[in-house]
Order: structure tokens, then sequence, then C-alpha cells
């Protein structure tokens, strides 16, 4: 079975959901832009409903892309979440010091330049939080392109700082992409919450009872306008990391779903989001103030904010290097935190609904990722051999 054998090789490799990512995001633009681009928008738009006694959901295919299948994929990222936080990456503060600020540096710094371009206009300026992601998956997989030139500290901090970047941007969702308020519906989302907080006191060793109420919740949450992936985060959080038996569910569910999201859902989130329309295209597009706001805060803004940050720590000595590390392999990190991808491109449907602002989001996400994975690849495969740990230098345990 060597067919059978290569592809699990390279279903397992860290490289693959990059590669699948870049090849969803190719395979939309030609779709696009070539005769099938009417029933390529078509199908995005298609109604499809799940009703009872005249009442339910009904939303276009595309929605339920981003607003279903992505609730998969924060689900996973919650899962993520806390196995690091009890036992992982983010278990010691000290670990977390140095990637965390990178992080908040590498969200702050983009927004910053977004709106430096888009503050005179009151409707894209909505879009400030859109340069602020970086996808995991694009930028882990571009590392292990890279291979041994790079230390393997750096694939700790490089997934440290998207994971902390991913829960600033689940923060932000939250806090600033709500509309149209409900409070009723977040009312009736307390008993599946509070059915899920039992199963974990209990520590359930089913996990079929807990995804049910997630499911209950994710409409609750959808209906109340609180955007319904937040859903998936909160149901992860309440899947016992140990059951009654010693297990763990968490990990189970967690290694179940990997594949499932790297390879399948998140692919066709990028085919359906990453349809950039070049009819007509122009120089001068490019440049206009919302997809070059985005473009210059993800290649700029992610490298003056993560590694302005780490310069700063480790200058001051609250912080040192990932072992073996130059400043240009920190350089290379930072260009990487630029591919924004998966999550820009979710955030940029969340801030525009027009086809014209949506089309300017796809552009400058898309070219903004396009030369951050290029620029973060030349400079950690052409960077210095990774120097020998220091064990002196060692922070004391």
């Amino acid at each position: 079975m060597p067919l059978i054998a290569t592809f699990t090789r390279f279903a397992r490799h860290e490289a693959t959901p990059g590669v699948l990512l870049m090849l969803a995001a190719v395979l939309a633009l030609l779709t696009a832009n070539s005769g099938l681009s009417a029933a390529y928008y078509a199908a995005l738009d298609k109604t499809f409903s799940i009703l009872l006694d005249g009442g339910g959901l009904s939303k276009p295919l595309i929605l339920w892309i981003n607003d279903g299948l992505m609730a998969v994929f924060f689900f996973l990222i919650g899962l993520e979440l806390k196995r690091e936080i009890l036992e992982g990456k983010l278990k010691n503060p000290r670990d977390v010091m140095l990637p965390g600020i990178a992080a908040l540096g590498g969200m702050f710094v983009p927004a910053l330049i977004y709106l430096v371009f888009n503050w005179s206009d009151p409707v894209t300026v909505r879009g400030w939080a859109i340069p602020a992601a970086t996808d995991i998956a694009f930028a882990v997989g571009i590392l292990a392109l890279v291979g041994k030139n790079a230390p393997a500290s750096l694939k700790i901090f490089l997934l440290t700082l998207a994971i902390l970047d991913d829960l600033g941007a689940i923060l932000i969702i939250a806090l600033f992409y709500t509309h149209d308020l409900h409070v009723e519906y977040l009312l009736f989302a307390l008993a599946p919450i509070a059915g899920l907080l039992a199963l974990n006191l209990a520590r359930a060793h089913r996990v079929g009872p807990a995804i049910l109420l997630g499911v209950i919740l994710w409409v609750l949450v959808l209906k109340s306008g609180v955007h319904a992936t937040l859903a998936g985060v909160l149901t992860a959080f309440f899947i016992p990391l140990r059951d009654h038996y010693g297990k763990s569910p968490l990990h189970a569910l967690e290694h179940a779903l990997t594949p499932y999201v790297n390879l399948l859902i998140v692919p066709i989130f990028a085919f359906a989001n990453a349809g950039v329309l070049l009819k007509g295209l122009t120089l001068a597009a490019l440049f206009a103030p919302l997809p070059l706001g985005i473009a210059a805060g993800l290649v700029i803004g992610k490298q003056i904010g993560v590694l302005g940050a780490t310069w700063l720590l480790v200058r001051a000595g609250a912080a040192r290097l990932p072992a073996g590390a130059s400043w240009r392999h920190v350089y290379g990190i930072a260009c990487l935190a630029g591919i924004g991808f998966t999550m820009s491109l979710f955030i940029g449907g969340l801030s525009f609904s027009d086809i014209a602002r949506s089309n300017d989001v796809r552009l400058g996400v898309l070219t903004a990722s396009a030369i951050s994975a290029f620029l973060g690849f030349v400079v950690l495969r052409f960077a210095p051999a990774p120097r020998p740990a220091d064990p002196a230098a060692a922070p004391a345990e």
C-alpha cells in the first residue's frame, strides 16, 4: 500500500496545512476569474435552510461555512488553548512573557498602521483588526519548509505567539464584532452552558453530550447576535482534560479533529473566501486605503511589532532569545507572523459585507500573506546555522 503510506505521511507533515491553504487560495483565484465565476458566486450565495415548523436557520452557503464550519475551527483552537494553559506552553508565565509581548506588539502596531491609512473613512475604519491576526497553519507550514536551518525553539516561539494571537483575535471578535444584540438568547444560552459545566465537573468520559450541548449553544449564540464561532471556543473549555478513568477526552478530541480541520475545513474556508476578482484590477487599486492598510499592517506592522517588542524585552534584560536563535531568526518569525490569511479573511468578512470592499480585503490579505511567506522563508532559509545552546544562559528553574 505505498500510495496510502505516502498519503498518510503527507497528511501528517507539518507543512501540509499550509500547502493546502495555498492550493485552495490559488484555486479560488482561478475559479473567480474564469468562466466558472458566475457559478462560483452563485453557489456561495445559494440559501440553505434548517427549519422546524417554519422556524429555524436560513443562510447562504458562505455563511454556513463562515459561521458553521469555522465554529469547528474555533472549537479546535479552544481545545488547543485549554491544553496549552493547563499543561503546555502557556502553563509557565515565564515562558509566555516573550512571545506574549511579541504577540501584543504584533497586534497593536498593524492595527495602528491600518488606522493611519483609513482613519478618515468611517466605513473602512471598521476593519482595523484585519491585519492583527496570524495564520498558525500557514506560518508553521512555511517554517517546516525551512527545515533544520531554523532552531527547534523557533517553532515553540512561533506557536506560542500565534496561539496568543488567536486568543487576542477571539477577544476582539467578542468585543467589537457583535451587532444587534438579543439578550434573551444569551439568557437561554445559560442552560447549555450549565449542562457543559456539570459534565466538566463530573469529568464525563463521553464527549457526545457535550458536543450536542455545544451545537445548541452555537444556535443560541448565533441568534443572539454575538458571533457564533465563539460558542466553539466556549464549548471547548468545558471538555475535561481528564475524565474519571484518568483518560483525556480533550486530547482524544483534539487529535481526532485536527486532520479534518487542517485538511478539509480550513481549505474549504480558503476556497470560499479567497476569490479575488482581478478583472479591471489596476496598480492604483492595490494602493487604495483599504487593501494598502491591510497589506502594510501585515507586512510592515507585524515585523515592527513582533521584532520591536522582542528587542525591547531582550535589551531590558527581561527575557532571552529562543535557544540557539539569532536576531535574524527572530526577524524571520516576525515576517511569518504577517501571514494573516484565514483569521484575517475571517475578520474581514465580519467587517464588510459589500462585494467591492470584500474584494479589497481579499486583495490586501492575499498580497500581504504571499509577501510575508516569501520574506520569512528567504530570511530563515539563508540565516546562519542555529547557535549551540548556552547552558549558562538558561534561566534558573
